[in-house]
């Protein structure tokens, strides 16, 4: 072979030699995007295991998988992680806590995680500023919506209750004036104004317009107002229905039913428009704007949405709807109310299997997640009656209630109540910071109706 053919092919044999050696000294090390971290502040809720639950200033519940021995119950925490946040569901299984961090409190001002844009807003100073001045034992009583009691007055001077529900009994053959009484003497002994609470549905359930003495003629149901008037009869009668409950010193409507139902058969249709989920929403939207202004607040009953579904008075009853079934079908006439400016929502003891098979939705934080989230409530939401059947075999229901996210419950036996929110104290189920908040809240829906301004003591 040629002498100068062989340099030739020596000399491109170290020049790519030489190339390679270069490039791979100045190769760059393969970038790794950092995953990135997500901050939530929140306040413990419970610690079980090694499961942590937090509840954020949107009153959304999520639940962990971790736990430190540096955090308790009622601690206002900072929580660093990554991953996903389902803001639905209570249990995260797609996030990792990287930083758990305990925030400073300020006694003299309001806790960072109870701050939201939400309907009472406004009056979170002046609730903050009350709720300074109550003890562990008002603030407790703050939570419960009592069924009126014998000896109601005795009962109000011990235990200082948030408000009490009038049944069909407490107003038979008794006068304007001797109503009138019954709910003073209750408020001349209350130092919080208290919510007067009434079923007046319409229909099948009338309360206060069973008497003839107070009301010239039952309400009639939201069916034939439709049928006899549409809509601007709807508004009509809600404008007087609310003219004569205020009145009568009663404040709070649980009503009206926006469950969606066009089965005859069924347990709630006679309670419901029973039309289409559009007319609903409509019905819904209606009577919100018709009781805006009127001193009386409305609650839209019966969340998630009843559908075809057996009477929870007398047993556990379950729905096993689609999560997709219940947003297309039941949710939008709660949207059309909230969007109207409903202050309340109560809830089933339905059991949504496909959310939450463990718990009635009264009791679900998944079923008040979901509420919060989809629907962005901010208003107050209220358990049905504790005393219902369908929860007669759950121990601690409760503080179940409390954990899962109500703002205020309906209780027939009171005293079971308190003891049990105070055995949850004792042994740290339940911390005094979320007695703190959910009293808060209640106050300052009290201020926003007006109550406190003008009968505040």
């Amino acid at each position: 072979m040629d002498k100068k053919y062989i340099i030739g092919l020596g000399g491109i044999f170290l020049f790519l030699l030489a190339s390679i050696s270069i490039s791979l000294f100045f190769k760059e090390e393969p970038k790794t995007e950092e995953t990135k971290k997500e901050k939530l502040v929140t306040t413990v809720m419970s610690m079980n295991k090694n499961k942590l639950t937090v509840q954020d200033a949107n009153n959304v519940i999520y639940t962990f998988d971790t736990t430190s021995p540096n955090i308790k119950t009622g601690d206002n925490i900072i929580i660093e992680y990554t991953g996903l946040l389902n803001k639905n569901a209570e249990h995260q299984k797609d996030t990792t806590i990287t930083k758990l961090v305990v925030a400073e409190d300020n006694q003299n001002s309001i806790p960072e995680n109870w701050l939201d844009d939400g309907l009472f807003h406004n009056f979170y100073n002046a609730a903050y500023k009350k709720l300074q001045t109550m003890s562990l034992d008002e603030k407790i009583s703050q939570l419960l919506l009592v069924r009126y009691p014998e000896k109601a007055e005795e009962v109000q001077k011990k235990y200082q209750f948030g408000g009490y529900v009038f049944f069909q009994k407490d107003f038979k053959d008794k006068t304007k004036e001797e109503v009138i009484k019954m709910i003073k003497e209750l408020e001349a002994v209350s130092k919080v104004p208290i919510l007067t609470a009434v079923d007046e549905e319409g229909g099948k359930v009338v309360r206060v317009s069973s008497n003839s003495k107070l009301v010239d003629a039952p309400f009639k149901s939201s069916q034939d107002l439709y049928k006899n008037g549409g809509f601007n009869t709807i508004k009509t009668d809600t404008i007087n229905k609310s003219r004569i409950l205020s009145n009568l010193g009663l404040n709070l409507n649980l009503a009206p039913v926006v469950d969606v139902t066009t089965d005859p058969n069924a347990y709630m249709y006679s309670r419901t428009l029973g039309e289409n989920t559009s007319l609903t929403s409509s019905y819904a939207k209606t009577v919100i704007e018709a009781s805006a202004g009127t001193k009386v607040s409305y609650t839209l009953k019966h969340f998630p949405g009843y559908g075809n579904n057996t009477d929870t008075h007398q047993g556990s009853a379950t729905d096993t709807r689609t999560l997709e079934n219940l947003k297309q079908d039941d949710f939008p006439p709660f949207e059309a109310g909230i969007k109207a400016g409903a202050e309340a929502i109560l809830i089933s003891h339905n059991i949504i299997s496909n959310v939450d098979s463990s718990n009635p939705a009264s009791l679900s934080p998944s079923i008040h997640n979901i509420l919060r989230n989809d629907l962005n409530f901010t208003g107050i939401i209220i358990t049905d009656d504790l005393a219902m059947s369908a929860l007669s075999q759950i121990d601690n229901p409760t503080t179940k209630a409390i954990l899962a996210g109500n703002d205020l419950i309906i209780t027939t036996d009171y005293e079971k109540s308190i003891n049990e929110i105070k055995t949850a104290l004792k042994n740290g189920t339940i911390d005094e910071k979320t007695i703190n908040k959910l009293a808060f809240r209640n106050l300052a829906w009290k201020y926003y109706k007006g109550l406190m301004f003008e009968n505040e003591k």
